[in-house]
C-alpha cells in the first residue's frame, strides 16, 4: 500500500508532502497503473514547484522502497498551493476509485 501524507500548518499552508510504499494493485511481475499514477502525480507536482513555480523545496527519494519527500521552504505562493490543491485532489479520487487498501491519503498538522 502506499501512503502519502500532505502536512499542513495550523492555518492551513501546505508544508510538504511524503509518501511510502508501493500500491501492490497489480500482480507482481505486472506493470502497476495505480502505482505508476501515484507516481506521475507526486513526481510531477515535485518537479512543477521546482520548475515552473520556482519553490524552493527540499527532495528526497528511494524508488526502491517507494519513498519520496518533498520540504518547502516558507509559504507557498498561490500558483503553487493550486498544484498541491491538484495533487490532493487526484490523489484521493484514485484512493476512493482503487480502494484505501492500495492508496491512503493522510494529513498532518505541523
Amino acid at each position: 500500500m502506499t501512503t502519502v501524507v500532505v502536512r499542513k500548518d495550523k492555518e492551513g499552508s501546505y508544508k510538504g508532502f511524503y509518501c511510502m510504499g508501493h500500491a501492490e494493485y497489480a500482480r507482481k511481475g505486472k506493470p502497476d497503473i495505480l502505482c505508476a499514477a501515484i507516481s506521475a502525480l507526486t513526481i510531477g507536482t515535485v518537479n512543477s514547484l521546482d520548475e515552473l513555480a520556482g519553490e524552493k523545496i527540499t527532495v528526497a527519494s528511494d524508488e526502491k522502497t517507494g519513498f519520496l519527500k518533498c520540504d518547502f521552504e516558507g509559504i507557498l505562493h498561490e500558483k503553487s498551493s493550486f498544484l498541491m490543491d491538484s495533487m490532493v485532489f487526484s490523489l484521493e479520487n484514485l484512493s476512493r476509485e482503487y480502494g484505501r487498501k492500495y492508496l491512503q491519503v493522510k494529513f498532518e498538522e505541523v
